[in-house]
């Protein structure tokens, strides 16, 4: 008799037991055995419990009969940060602690998760994929988020237009669920804006497993006037949907950090993604003005 025979039968031996056991029991009290029934008790069903990730922190008032009421409100809507939580004795609450660790799966789920691949087709971008060969080797091998193999870079010569005045690059980056929420506004808008003001955009690319210096290798090698990667950014307690934006004038191999412009903080709980598009637009228009980025950009 193998293993698994041997250990099906010590198992069906033990139920057995029990059930004689539970009938057992059942004889003794003067009751009837209930019907097996496949309801789940009320405490399991999923209306029971709210979903703590859906209470705004800022508006939740914690704290029983402030002092000040009106200056607890007011630090509160001042910042997303975790202020006026109140306690337990010398512990947090139990509602805090639960959206505490609620929020950190949340951000886990981002970093970890990925964008779905029909995203890319959906918005007519051109899907290539950096050196790394999963989420894992992403992770801990930041320098192969930063480069493209033979294969891809030739999709890019393939399949995109060169010498673009702006090249829109969207990249997965830390933050899959930032690419998803912001993504769907904020790229209609900034391109809408910059075809109002003439400007030439280049076919959009969608960049897996990637950092924000892959700007570098398709500026070398689709020669635009302007790069700017939309990257999803690694999430944190506040939100898990945080995009920001990178502009390279003249993006080459071995442009340095200080060259590139950033607008960060794009969520619905910072700057819209609608009217971040719009304000990008607007900012391009700026820097192929002033033929500049970064610390150049006066």
């Amino acid at each position: 008799m193998g293993v698994e025979n041997s250990i099906r039968l010590i198992v069906e031996q033990v139920l057995a037991e029990m059930n004689k056991t539970a009938k057992g029991a059942v004889a003794c009290s003067g009751t009837s055995q209930q019907p097996v029934t496949s309801e789940e008790p009320a405490a399991y069903k999923d209306d029971y419990l709210d979903d703590l990730t859906g209470i705004d922190l800022q508006k939740y008032l914690q704290v029983p009969k402030p002092v000040n009421p009106e200056l607890y409100q007011d630090m509160k809507l001042a910042t997303p940060a975790r202020i006026g939580v109140w306690r337990t004795g010398v512990r947090p609450l139990t509602d805090t602690l639960l959206r505490f660790r609620a929020d950190h799966a949340v951000a886990q789920d981002s970093v970890l998760g990925e964008v779905p691949e029909k995203f890319a087709a959906q918005y007519n971008m051109v899907p290539v994929v950096t050196k790394c060969s999963s989420k894992d080797e992403y992770l801990t091998r930041p320098d192969l988020g930063r480069l493209l193999d033979a294969e891809n870079i030739e999709i890019l010569h393939q399949q995109c237009a060169k010498g673009a005045r702006v090249q829109v690059v969207v990249a997965d980056g830390l933050s899959s669920k930032a690419v998803e929420a912001n993504i769907p506004n904020l790229l209609p808008a900034m391109i809408q804006g910059l075809n109002s003001m003439g400007i030439a955009v280049g076919t959009t690319i969608f960049v897996k497993y990637s950092r924000v210096g892959i700007m570098d290798v398709i500026g070398d090698e689709l020669k635009p006037e302007v790069v700017i990667v939309l990257i999803g950014e690694r999430p944190g307690l506040g939100t898990a949907e945080s995009m920001s934006a990178y502009i390279g004038y003249n993006a080459r191999r071995g442009m340095i950090e200080s060259e590139r412009t950033v607008v960060s903080n794009i969520h619905k709980g910072g700057l819209p993604s609608a009217e971040a598009g719009a304000h990008l637009a607007d900012l391009l228009k700026t820097i192929l003005d002033a033929k500049a980025t970064g610390v150049n950009l006066k």
